[in-house]
């Protein structure tokens, strides 16, 4: 356990303060992920199936104000279940961005061995190199997954406010 904590150090400390950042997404990314699924799975079922009682108690179900309930009631549960997929685009087009950075900030320690050293101290400028790739293999290995894990969360929200506006039937 202590090798593996004192590998991650050590691979965070070669990519830079760059690749603090991107890490920090990734946990935040992956925790927003992980919400949105138990949310999905555990509580919009329970809210769904109590908005489709309330419904269906309603005598009064095919009315114009009844429809435009519906449509509010379908619309409030498609909020709650995408709540936090904007957030999670976000992070994963800036997960890229940061690895850019790293790229920059990496190449930047390079020129300035250049400067100091000049162009034979390959040792030097290896260190940078590894602190400008880094980051931006990072930035890309947190952002796939984000994308397949975004769209199917999307998708899951499209089906399942689906099947909620089914089952309120109209009359």
């Amino acid at each position: 356990m202590h090798e593996t904590l004192e590998g991650m150090r050590r691979f965070l400390e070669t990519g830079g303060p760059v690749l603090w950042l991107i890490g920090l997404t990734a946990v935040l990314l992956g925790t927003l992920i992980i919400e949105s699924y138990w949310r999905s799975r555990r509580d919009f079922p329970k809210q769904m199936a109590q908005d489709i009682k309330d419904w269906h108690q309603r005598t009064d179900r095919g009315s114009w104000s009844a429809l435009r309930i519906r449509d509010a009631r379908i619309a409030a549960a498609g909020i709650r279940l995408k709540r936090t997929l904007p957030l999670i685009n976000i992070l994963v087009a800036l997960c890229p961005l940061f690895g850019l950075l790293g790229t920059v900030t990496g190449m930047m320690a390079v020129f300035d061995v250049i400067a100091v050293l000049g162009t034979g101290n390959v040792r030097g400028m290896a260190a940078g190199i590894s602190q400008a790739t880094i980051p931006t293999m990072a930035g890309m290995v947190v952002a796939l997954p984000g994308i397949y894990f975004r769209v199917a969360l999307q998708r899951e929200a499209s089906r399942r406010i689906e099947q909620f506006a089914d089952r309120l039937s109209i009359n």
